[in-house]
């Protein structure tokens, strides 16, 4: 199985594909001036739960946060639980 984790900034979300299939997605709001990016909502769909892509996808939306010099805002409570969970990324709360 392979899991590719992209962002759709067209459709201001990050995505998981699994086999190139959707697997799941971070709905998102971007302030480019402020350079906060508020994570709004989770969602893993129901033929992919169970299999760790929520994670996944918050873990690699947070290192592509990272790369671009962003602070996250995680409105999201399955995203604030991970990030509580991960100390290693707390630096990139808002």
């Amino acid at each position: 199985m392979s899991n590719v984790v992209t962002n759709a900034p067209e459709l201001s979300r990050y995505e998981i594909r699994v086999d190139g299939e959707l697997g799941g997605m971070i709905e998102y709001s971007l302030d480019e001036p402020a350079g906060v990016i508020e994570f709004k909502h989770t969602i893993v769909l129901p033929s992919h739960r169970g299999q760790g892509l929520g994670g996944e996808l918050v873990e690699q939306a947070l290192a592509d946060v990272r790369a671009a010099g962003l602070r996250v805002v995680p409105s999201c409570p399955f995203a604030a639980s991970w990030i509580r969970d991960h100390p290693e990324v707390a630096d990139l709360v808002a």
